[in-house]
C-alpha cells in the first residue's frame, strides 16, 4: 500500500539517501513508539519492538540506541493525518519530534504518511492469530517503513 506523502521532504532529499544501509522507522504514539528496520538492501522491513514513551530525553536515547544497534543510515518518522488528509494534534507532535531528531542526529530524518497503518497492522496480526496490543505499534512502524521504501524506490527510478 503506497501512500502519497504531503510533507517537507522533497524529491531531492529522497534521492540523496544512500542506496544501501538500514533505515529505521518509528510510529510515534503518546504512550508507545513502534520501531522497525529494513535490511541493508532497503527492500524488506520488519518490526523490532516498542519504546515506552515517557520523556523526550529517554525517547532520544532509545532511538539512538536502535540506530546504533542496526547501524542505520536514516530515520523515518510516521506522520499521522486524519483520513481526509488534514492534520491532527498527533501530526503536529510528529512534526515536532522530527524537528528535534533532525537537530539531535547526524543522519537524515524524513517523514512518511502513516494513515491507516495501525488498522492494517491490527488486521495483519488478527489474520496471523496474534493478539498482542503492544506489538501493533511495532507492526505499524514496519508498514510505515515498507511504504517509505516503496516511495524511495519510485523516486530513485524517476531520477534515473
Amino acid at each position: 500500500m503506497v501512500q502519497e506523502t504531503i510533507n517537507d521532504d522533497d524529491f531531492t532529499a529522497l534521492t540523496k539517501l544512500p542506496t544501501h544501509g538500514r533505515i529505521l522507522a518509528i510510529d510515534p504514539g503518546t504512550k508507545r513508539v513502534g520501531v522497525a528496520v529494513c535490511d541493508e538492501s532497503q527492500m524488506i522491513s520488519r518490526a523490532v519492538g516498542i519504546i515506552e514513551r515517557s520523556s523526550w530525553k529517554k525517547l532520544l536515547i532509545a532511538v539512538k540506541s536502535h540506530l546504533s544497534e542496526y547501524d542505520a543510515a536514516a530515520l523515518v518518522v510516521g506522520l499521522p493525518y486524519n483520513s481526509d488528509g488534514t492534520e491532527s494534534e498527533m501530526s503536529h507532535e510528529a512534526r515536532n519530534l522530527t524537528s528535534k531528531f533532525r537537530l539531535s542526529l547526524d543522519i537524515p530524518v524524513l517523514m512518511q504518511d502513516e494513515r491507516g497503518t495501525s488498522y492494517e497492522a491490527r488486521g495483519r496480526m488478527w489474520a496471523a492469530g496474534e493478539d498482542h496490543a503492544a506489538r501493533v505499534d511495532a507492526e505499524a512502524a514496519a508498514i510505515i517503513l515498507a511504504d517509505f521504501l516503496d516511495r524511495l524506490e519510485a523516486a530513485r527510478r524517476k531520477s534515473n
